[in-house]
């Protein structure tokens, strides 16, 4: 129970569902963690129903340079280092044919999805110590595609370039960088995109989805932390640079 035991832990889109599962797990193998959201309302509900004293959070707009060099200056002061990052926060955006999608929403997409990991990468990973692990959340979007939410998947695409990137110029510094791309996760995004796709029955939506993926239902937040435990503990310290799935074998169906 302490595979994470004296390392300092940031997940953004640390008030999700993934971020949250992430964080608790963390704690329970003896991280402190930083969770960062946009969203103070939820990262406040968030920490009271966790509730543990190794746990903090900080209000921050990923997308934005100075609020990410805030959350990174923040976890420093508390905690005087970085070892594990789990660049995580993204939204999905509506879904629209690409002749359709309004321009608004695709900015916001990749300024949330794409540019965030890329600052997250570019402030957190020169301050992180050596040996350290950052994750990245991709999506099985990343290797495939869904019509209705191309900039979801540009952005999910995109990140692998980053990830590829970045393990290969820290490597120096034994940092090493993957990506976790999950299939559907019983979350509220996944809620959202239901309802948009099929308002008048989102529950026909689900069984599309759930007819995708060979084991037949969606993954729960908890077993996408999981990966993204192994990916953070000593266990995982000869990988780099490689893509995880965690989709109940729906990219082989």
């Amino acid at each position: 129970m302490e595979r994470l035991k004296n390392k300092v832990a940031i997940i953004t889109g640390g008030a999700g569902g993934i971020g949250l599962a992430t964080a608790k797990l963390f704690l329970e193998e003896g991280a402190k963690v930083v969770i960062v959201d946009y969203n103070k309302e939820a990262l406040e509900k968030g920490v009271a129903e966790i509730n543990h004293p190794d746990l903090s959070y900080c209000v921050a707009d990923v997308s934005k340079p100075e609020d990410t060099e805030k959350y990174v200056k923040q976890t420093l002061q508390v905690h005087n280092k970085i070892d594990v990052f789990f660049n995580n926060a993204g939204i999905e955006g509506v879904s629209r044919p690409i002749a359709e999608y309004p321009d608004a929403v695709f900015d916001k997409v990749i300024a949330v999805n794409l540019k965030g990991v890329w600052l997250g990468c570019k402030h957190v990973i020169p301050q992180m110590s050596e040996g350290g692990s950052v994750i990245i959340t991709s999506s099985v979007a990343g290797l495939m595609g869904f019509s209705g939410l191309g900039p979801y998947v540009a952005s999910k695409h995109a990140v692998i370039g980053i990830m590829r990137t970045a393990a290969q110029e820290f490597a120096g510094n034994k940092i090493r960088v993957n990506t976790i791309h999950p299939g559907p996760v019983d979350n509220d995004m996944m809620r959202r995109i239901e309802a948009d796709i099929s308002p008048d029955d989102p529950d026909k939506a689900l069984k599309r989805f759930e007819a995708l993926v060979p084991f037949g239902r969606y993954a729960s937040s908890r077993e996408i932390a999981n990966m993204a435990l192994f990916l953070a503990s000593d266990e995982s310290k000869y990988i780099t640079g490689c893509m995880h799935v965690v989709d109940g074998g729906m990219l082989v169906a």
